[in-house]
């Protein structure tokens, strides 16, 4: 039997804090909150590893340094409210709930959300709220939001996403679909979200953001 306890404080001890993850809360929080349900029953012997996971129709859990360094970008605070972008199966909405006072996890694919609301009930966390929408509209209703996480690349940061920034809020995220795109800390103040590119990063996109091909005459 898979000891997952002994792998969450690998994955803290080995892959997190030796590659700069110093925020003590969100290494406390990532080393609590169990992976291995979050992923498909095939793959939890490998929910620790330092790469991506599949989840099904072409979507992924970030590697947990990537996220992890995302996360600490955005630095998120107990009083904050968080939409979680893309949140998939809820892995990171369960560690932002730990982090946040309130998430609203919203994805698009019903059985990933499905997934998402029976593992976060699992764990008794009551603070996310599951939502279903188009991914690059964000979730106007429950706007403005301290914190804004996009799990997986994207060409650029839409504009509906950042205008649901609060003032100075933070939206963290992997620019660029490419071979190696750019992870990049938005955050608004004045009523602009001014960019910061932090360090190059390798993630699956999101299909749902991708840019509409134009015409070449």
């Amino acid at each position: 039997m898979i000891d997952f306890a002994a792998a969450r404080r690998h994955m803290v001890d080995g892959q997190l804090r030796p590659n700069r993850v110093t925020s003590t809360g969100l290494l406390d929080a990532m080393g609590e909150v169990p992976r291995e349900l979050f992923v498909p029953a095939g793959s939890r012997s490998i929910a620790y590893v330092d790469e991506d996971l599949a989840l099904g129709n072409g979507r992924f859990l970030i590697e947990p340094l990537t996220f992890a360094r995302l996360v600490q970008a955005a630095a998120p605070q107990r009083y904050d409210t968080a939409l979680d972008v893309g949140g998939a199966t809820g892995y990171s909405s369960a560690v932002l709930a730990r982090l946040c006072a309130s998430v609203v996890s919203l994805e698009h694919d019903k059985v990933l959300g499905d997934l998402a609301v029976a593992a976060l009930r699992q764990l008794g966390i009551d603070t996310v709220e599951q939502v279903s929408g188009p991914l690059a509209e964000g979730h106007l209703k429950r706007a403005p939001y301290n914190v804004i996480l996009i799990n997986g690349a994207v060409d650029e940061a839409p504009a509906a996403l950042l205008g649901q920034l609060a003032e100075g809020g933070r939206l963290a995220s992997v620019i660029g679909t490419g071979p190696v795109g750019r992870a990049t800390l938005f955050t608004k103040r004045r009523g602009v979200a001014s960019p910061r590119v932090l360090f190059d990063a390798v993630v699956p996109p999101l299909k749902d953001f991708a840019r509409e091909p134009s015409f070449v005459f």
